[in-house]
């Protein structure tokens, strides 16, 4: 049993909650028994009987898989290594050309995502072969935005 404070419309109720399992899918029985919610510093405020939910709890959705890093690929076009996209957004800004040298770490171009501006750096020193994304395009995580070579 673990105890919580919870706090609803500027009150605050002391609340002890039991953990069942880890694997929400296990949970089939839900208790009936009422369960006495105490107010925590009101002094004069009786206690809330509160009931069971009639029915299970839904599974809770799935954690969205962690953004990789950018990071150069290998190109199914054979000439350079594609830099791709680590996480969904619109290409904002251009900063590099074809034929441009760029050293690593060096921003290749802006990816506007949740109205953040995210830099997407070169991965190694060399020269961009061809930029793949255009500005203002919509990309989805793993597209390729700008094919580099060594």
């Amino acid at each position: 049993m673990r105890r919580f404070q919870v706090k609803v419309n500027d009150q605050v109720f002391e609340v002890e909650v039991e953990e069942i399992g880890s694997d929400r899918s296990e949970v089939t029985k839900v208790s009936k028994r009422p369960t006495t919610v105490t107010p925590v510093g009101t002094g004069s405020a009786p206690a809330v009987p509160v009931r069971a939910p009639s029915a299970p709890v839904p599974p809770a959705a799935k954690p969205a898989p962690k953004p990789q890093a950018a990071k150069p690929a290998a190109s199914s076009g054979g000439s350079g290594e594609e830099v791709r996209a680590p996480i969904p957004g619109v290409v904002s800004e251009l900063k590099v050309t074809a034929g441009a040298s760029v050293k690593r770490g060096e921003t290749l171009l802006m990816l506007e995502a949740m109205k953040m501006q995210n830099e997407i750096p070169a991965p190694f020193d060399g020269v961009v072969v061809e930029v793949v994304a255009s500005q203002g395009a919509s990309v989805q995580t793993g597209d390729p935005l700008v094919r580099m070579r060594r």
